[in-house]
């Protein structure tokens, strides 16, 4: 498609980041494409706005609310709130629910154009640069990076739509309203071969380029640690039950294979499990070893904490409130047993007491003092419970992402915080991996892989403080086990929605518990009496994907709609 005029946001932060406001896009101009391709500030440029169209999951797509209260990890404080359309029968084909499939199409168009129209460019004006042979590295390199990027946004696309168009060049608007959908297992295959296609040409580490490094290193970028854990990912979808319908054990086997390349590689640049869970959330997080690709947000971006804080707290929303079911979930740390296990040591008038350490690291209850300053009263009548209006309705707050230092009456607190989304981290690997080699040997101890899956779990647990799996554990004891570590483990990282349905087992997704807490004052002492209530919520097959939008039904009939909507 000829494009006569090119809008393109400049470039001038100086290190190519995965977000936009890493990119600093607050000038633009347009520009003729001969100019364009004579100038590799604005080539350059246009290769990262691909970026822009990276996800994360801070509230910002609705209103507040985090994908993770459309399961049961939590429930958002206002019914009102678009998130809850998921869970109360307003979900359709009208009501779409998403930006998914727009953004990642913008995403996969600005990939294309990109690779169709700007290869095989040598900007001869600039050859006597200092740093050409740096520009012109980065350059060749782009097309590896964009390609990597168009399979992320598929495989985003393809775990929430399922079959989708598949395109690999530039459509012209004729084109777009006429393509069909690809099955959902041959776009899966194709992001795989895509990633073993470019993987030995991408970059291997931004950080560690001798003289062709820029200054500051470019850490944002993808490479090819991101290459594998695309692939990774795609080979675990591939194998789960809502994708592989014939449980064809040749794809658990490749998952196994291609999750236990990311553990590899990594350990080959050195980077490792941070040392403890806590380290993984704050400002910094960005900065630690066992991030593998992330979306950092910077400057005076609130909505995190404006949106779920507690409300008793000056600027807070209450928000994205976890559930009893979350709760729940986390095992006692003495003994590695769930609560309702046989001599676990839960001690039910004493609820939080000896739970898995990232329990406080991803919840305020009852009696925290979170964020700073701040004591948490969820009891009725406490100063952030019921009947406060916006108060959480499960007796929990979110910690997990947020920055407890935010005071909204002081704006320097806040206009300078980082956030930054783990798209990809090292410890979902070590659990793929887990799972994957599982499903094939159906032994938990086999070591085919190069490693077992207890020990890959092991390696997680060991770093949240808490005890290995018992070494006897088998068959469905062991699934079982294994999806509750990988549930607290992933928890608010917008895992949990596409888990479920990858896994089939919808039930989780039918109600949720909430905790009513009363406190009881005596003369001598002061106790709470805990009261868990059932909520219903809608669920039906269909839900299993994302409808397709019935406004892109309307440009072009041929796409079809999703089964049930």
């Amino acid at each position: 498609m000829k494009i006569d005029k090119i809008i393109i946001g400049l470039f001038v932060a100086g290190s190519l980041c995965a977000c936009e406001e890493d990119m600093d896009y607050h000038e633009y101009s347009t520009y003729d494409e001969d100019y364009v391709k004579s100038d590799y500030g604005t080539v350059a440029a246009m290769a990262a706005n691909a970026y822009a169209y990276l996800d994360y999951d801070y509230g910002q797509n609705y209103s507040g609310g985090m994908l993770a209260s459309a399961t049961d990890e939590a429930q958002y404080a206002y019914t009102s709130n678009a998130i809850c359309d998921f869970t109360n029968g307003s979900w359709s084909a009208a009501n779409a629910l998403s930006t998914i499939w727009s953004t990642s199409f913008k995403g996969i168009q600005s990939c294309n154009h990109y690779l169709d129209n700007y290869g095989g460019l040598t900007f001869d004006d600039l050859v006597l640069n200092s740093d050409y042979e740096k520009q012109m590295y980065r350059y060749n390199k782009s097309f590896y990076e964009l390609r990597a990027m168009r399979a992320y946004f598929y495989l985003n696309l393809v775990r929430a739509y399922g079959a989708v168009p598949y395109l690999t060049h530039e459509v012209t608007t004729d084109d777009v309203n006429s393509v069909t959908r690809t099955p959902a297992i041959d776009v899966l295959d194709s992001i795989m071969a895509e990633c073993d296609e470019i993987v030995d040409s991408m970059v291997v580490d931004y950080t560690n380029l001798g003289v062709l490094a820029f200054s500051p290193a470019e850490s944002g970028r993808m490479d090819r640690l991101t290459v594998l854990a695309i692939k990774a990912r795609a080979a675990l979808y591939a194998a789960s039950p809502l994708f592989n319908t014939t449980n064809d054990q040749a794809r658990w086997k490749a998952a196994a294979e291609a999750n236990y390349a990311v553990l590899e590689h990594a350990a080959e640049r050195n980077k490792k499990l941070a040392s403890s869970y806590s380290s993984l959330w704050g400002p910094q997080s960005y900065t630690m070893s066992e991030m593998i690709f992330m979306r950092r947000i910077y400057g005076a971006i609130s909505t995190p904490e404006g949106y779920n804080f507690p409300i008793g707290v000056d600027g807070g929303n209450s928000g994205n409130c976890p559930t009893q079911d979350l709760v729940d979930a986390y095992e006692m740390v003495t003994t590695g047993k769930a609560i309702d296990e046989a001599d676990s040591g839960y001690d039910p008038e004493n609820p939080y007491v000896n739970r898995d350490p990232r329990f406080a690291l991803t919840i305020a209850c009852n009696g925290d003092t979170w964020p700073v300053g701040h004591t948490i009263e969820t009891f009725t009548g406490g100063q952030d419970a019921y009947p406060l209006t916006g108060a959480t309705p499960t007796g929990y707050y979110l910690k997990k992402h947020l920055d407890s230092s935010i005071d909204f009456s002081a704006t320097s607190t806040y206009s300078s915080s980082i956030h930054a989304w783990p798209i990809f981290r090292l410890a979902e690997f070590y659990l793929n991996f887990a799972e994957a080699a599982f499903n094939y040997t159906g032994d938990p101890a086999n070591t085919d892989f190069g490693m077992s899956p207890l020990a890959a779990i092991n390696m997680v647990r060991a770093r949240a403080g808490m005890p290995d799996f018992p070494t006897d554990i088998t068959g469905d004891d062991f699934t079982e086990k294994y999806r509750n570590e990988r549930r607290v483990e992933l928890a608010f990282e917008g895992h949990r929605f596409y888990d479920l349905r990858r896994w089939k087992t919808p039930e989780p997704l039918k109600t949720v518990t909430q905790m009513e807490i009363t406190r009881n004052i005596s003369d001598t002492d002061t106790t709470y009496t805990y009261t868990r209530n059932t909520v219903s919520r809608v669920w039906n097959d269909a839900y299993y994907f994302y409808p397709i939008p019935q406004s892109e039904l309307i440009k072009n009939p041929g796409l079809g709609q999703n089964p049930g909507w």
